[in-house]
């Protein structure tokens, strides 16, 4: 075993260098390679590091714990709600289906009810890591299966919490006290540690809304970026502490954190600042599940151990297939979406050590259970590798199949990322008046849809940063926002603010809420679907009922020009619902004011000049 922290960091970094880029260039991926690297450096094949797996596991932590915070950082409150029906519903279907499936199974092998429910509850976690940078190094992460996979991962994690609060009552004897890190709840009785735990939680909300915000701000009057960085530093680990002292995981511990900050004006500095260390703290956890396999324990019973992560991988894909079929997933996406989830997740580690410090099942079950985690985690980046190349390759639908990004040779003042109704209006609108625009579109059957009506459109994803360069976005003048999808809007207009921020940016909002967003992200330029179309439409009905035209449109332009002002006034409430309501309320009144006064003024002759008899023309 290699001695001193500077020994072990020289194997870690040797043994990356070495084998992820001998997986990626056998088209597996950095993840499977980070797991080879951990397996092969590990105390049961070199023994380079670890002894048993304990030292490896330090760098493991701190890297499970800031990519949790990362996860929790991206995770906007209002995001959340957007997708509160497919997280609930998916994720909850997800939990409870695997947890049944599993503990059926367990039963059957000779466990209590009791034993068999904590242990499914375990199993039933995925790889929040593994998923996501998998999916991610596919490109696949705002996909289908990307959306639902996200979905489900966000809920078993927040699902962490009531299940580690449970587990104290499914305890058939009084925790043992076998060597593990002490707690402060240590001794005390199961209700009155999932009290505990309960409070701790709620504490650490309740400072991040009084406490931690206003500490930061404070920090950031110093104008030091070290400082801020420590400081978010310092607020992590003290709430992964404080998580571990009630007998939480640190990493969840973090997890809250990000949540915390998500919100704040501090959320993109940090997002920038920890980005750097993300890949490789990533890297440290998946070469830690790596070593921590127990081959001595796999050559002893090799049968019951792949027997059972044999049969996990297939009750948690077929659970997963029907849940798919259930959200009308496609057969690709739902195939990814499937496989992709198929391994017991990093909580089921922290699981399984609880549930056997409570003595829900016997030291040599855990053992095998966390081999069994352990090992299918390791095979899920071959898994996705193989549905990939044989499954998808024979029984998938062409179209789906990624599509390069064009060469995009021209540049113009203006681009268009979107092409559908809005953007394809827009962009005739722009020619007609001579202003030529790149244009952007990354759904193939669209692109080439378009083609074939005569506009010039060029695939690629306007989020990624080189394609917005090759489009000209250092030299451009405008950015239209024109896309469907809210989500990825948001991250392109972070995407622009970041690296190019002399280009205006003009987003199309699909409703209040969305413009809410937009505003916050500095967006002076939004334009609501619905407004211009609503108040033509009122227009419309005024003239009808006997308005003379002009006076009806005039009417029409205030009421858009007094509702964006309002739409300005009420972004900074939009997070307190109460406030956010009597704010309202108020604009409304205002508004109403405003237009009856305009009604009540006298206008010159040459007002109705051109629609003196009334009427529409």
């Amino acid at each position: 075993m290699t001695d001193g922290v500077l020994g072990q960091a020289a194997v870690f970094l040797a043994a990356a260098l070495v084998c992820v880029p001998l997986a990626k260039r056998l088209g597996m991926g950095s993840v499977l390679g980070y797991l080879l690297a951990g397996i092969v450096i590990g105390p049961f094949c070199l023994g380079f590091v670890g002894k048993e797996g304990e030292d490896i596991m330090h760098f493991a932590e701190f890297g499970v714990v800031m990519m949790l915070f990362l996860i929790g950082l991206e995770l906007e409150p209002s995001h959340f709600w957007r997708m509160r029906k497919t997280i609930v519903g998916l994720g909850s279907l997800q939990l409870a289906a695997t947890t049944l499936a599993s503990a059926l199974l367990l039963m059957a092998l000779g466990f209590s009810w009791q034993g068999a429910v904590a242990s499914g509850l375990a199993l039933s976690m995925s790889s929040t890591a593994i998923v996501l940078q998998s999916l991610k190094e596919k490109g696949l992460g705002s996909s289908q299966a990307g959306a639902g996979s996200f979905a489900v991962l966000l809920f078993q994690d927040i699902a962490v919490i009531p299940i580690l609060a449970l587990l104290p009552f499914l305890a058939i004897q009084t925790a043992t006290q076998s060597a593990h890190t002490p707690t402060m709840l240590d001794g005390l009785p199961g209700w009155l540690q999932a009290g505990w735990v309960l409070f701790a939680v709620t504490m650490v909300f309740i400072m991040g809304r009084y406490i931690i915000v206003p500490f930061l701000r404070i920090i950031t009057r110093t104008s030091v970026r070290e400082l801020c960085f420590a400081a978010a530093l310092l607020i992590i680990i003290a709430i992964a502490l404080l998580m571990k002292l009630v007998g939480l995981s640190p990493a969840l511990g973090a997890f809250m954190a990000g949540v915390l900050l998500a919100n704040s004006e501090f959320r993109h500095e940090l997002e920038s600042d920890i980005e750097p260390f993300k890949g490789l703290l990533l890297g440290l956890f998946f070469i830690a599940v790596g070593a921590s396999i127990n081959f001595r324990l796999l050559s002893d019973a090799p049968v019951k151990i792949f027997t059972l992560v044999l049969a996990v991988i297939i009750i948690k894909t077929a659970v997963l297939l029907v849940l798919g079929r259930l959200f009308r997933f496609s057969f690709d996406q739902n195939s990814i979406f499937a496989i992709g989830l198929s391994q017991v997740g990093e909580f089921a580690f922290v699981l399984f050590a609880f549930i056997s410090r409570l003595g829900i099942i016997t030291a040599e079950w855990t053992d095998t259970l966390m081999a069994v985690t352990a090992i299918s985690m390791t095979m899920t980046p071959l898994l996705m590798l193989l549905n990939e190349r044989l499954l998808l390759r024979r029984f998938g639908t062409r179209e789906r199949e990624e599509k390069v990004a064009d060469t995009i040779e021209t540049e113009h003042p203006v681009i268009i990322a979107g092409f559908s109704s809005f953007g394809s209006t827009l962009g005739r609108f722009l020619r007609a008046n001579g202003v030529e625009a790149t244009i952007l579109d990354n759904n193939s059957d669209q692109v080439d849809l378009l083609r074939r009506m005569g506009f010039k459109v060029f695939y690629g994803d306007a989020t990624r940063i080189d394609i917005l360069r090759s489009a000209g976005a250092e030299q451009a003048r405008l950015l239209v926002i024109a896309i469907d999808d809210p989500a990825t809007g948001h991250h392109m207009v972070q995407t622009v603010n970041k690296h190019f921020p002399q280009l205006r940016v003009i987003a199309r909002a699909g409703n209040n809420l969305d413009a809410h967003e937009l505003m916050d992200l500095d967006v002076q330029y939004v334009y609501r679907d619905f407004l211009d179309t609503a108040v033509r439409a009122g227009v419309d009905v005024l003239s009808a009922l006997g308005h003379r035209r002009y006076s009806a449109t005039r009417a029409g332009q205030d009421f858009i020009r007094y509702d964006e002002q309002a739409m300005q006034r009420l972004t900074p409430h939009r997070h307190d619902a109460s406030n956010y309501i009597s704010n309202t309320r108020e604009q409304i009144r205002i508004q109403e004011q405003l237009l009856a006064s305009d009604r009540a003024a006298s206008h010159s002759e040459n007002d109705h000049a051109w629609d003196s008899a009334g009427g529409r023309e």
